[in-house]
């Protein structure tokens, strides 16, 4: 996590000492564009660990007791991740420098590990009931989750 932080923090400077490098609006809307996904995306992770997680402390959102799987959480198992992994991305299309670009695989390939760690954790927290959720539900991949939510809601 410290590795995460630091080159976060490097990615999120050298952003604002080198924003829009190239000079390439349409990677600049796309990257703006992307940092709004990925506050859509991390609130309403949010919203479902405050709504489905049944916390014993409301204020405590995160230490949920049960296996959230509505909401965002439908579509992917790791929708805070997934947000950090799209404001990382952000960054990179924003300052368009190429030690962002190393940053950003950097910082996207080591919250891409803790998901793997924290379904380890989850599984021993849950049990059976996340082995189900994992076979339903893909990791990241927030397109081919809308895809098996919409397939499984058809007739």
């Amino acid at each position: 996590m410290v590795v995460e932080g630091l080159a976060f923090v490097a990615q999120v400077v050298l952003c604002i000492a080198f924003y829009n490098t190239l000079g390439q609006q349409w990677l600049l809307v796309l990257g703006w564009a992307l940092l709004g996904m990925a506050m859509i995306v991390g609130w309403r992770a949010r919203v479902a660990f405050q709504t489905s997680g049944q916390s014993r402390d409301r204020r405590d959102w995160l230490r949920t007791t049960v296996v959230v799987d509505s909401g965002i959480y439908a579509l992917v198992r790791h929708p805070m991740y997934l947000s950090f992994m799209f404001v990382s991305l952000a960054l990179v299309l924003l300052c368009q420098h190429w030690l962002n670009a190393l940053l950003g695989l950097l910082v996207i390939g080591l919250l891409y590990n803790d998901m793997a760690r924290e379904e380890v954790r989850c599984v021993e927290k849950f049990g059976d009931g996340y082995l189900d959720y994992m076979k339903r539900v893909p990791r990241a991949n927030l397109l081919a989750g809308a895809v098996r939510l919409l397939r499984k809601k058809e007739f």
